[in-house]
């Protein structure tokens, strides 16, 4: 049966299918429903970070461990995330991290 999900509902779905069981996020709108919609599936490991650089590290550690991650945030929280964004396209990630 189809169903028809909003758009942050679709990222969580997608990222389920596609095996992550780790996702990190910092709360902000639009994009907190993601997180929201990630803990359904009980695949999926999902916390909140006390930003959005602690969010993307710790999705990182989590990737460099094997394992698939996610990271989301709102566009305007990719600057604080700048820093550590830039290091690890320079790291080798072993599981995958979005």
């Amino acid at each position: 049966m189809k169903k028809v999900l909003l758009g942050n509902e679709a990222i969580a779905r997608g990222a389920w299918e596609a095996g992550v069981v780790f996702a990190s996020a910092y709360p902000g709108t639009p994009s907190s429903e993601i997180l929201e919609s990630l803990t359904q599936y009980k695949e999926i490991q999902a916390e909140w970070a006390t930003n959005e650089k602690d969010a993307l590290m710790a999705a990182a550690g989590a990737a460099l461990t094997g394992a698939r991650a996610m990271a989301s945030m709102k566009h305007v929280g990719v600057n604080v995330a700048a820093d550590p964004l830039m290091t690890l396209s320079y790291t080798g990630i072993e599981g995958g991290l979005v």
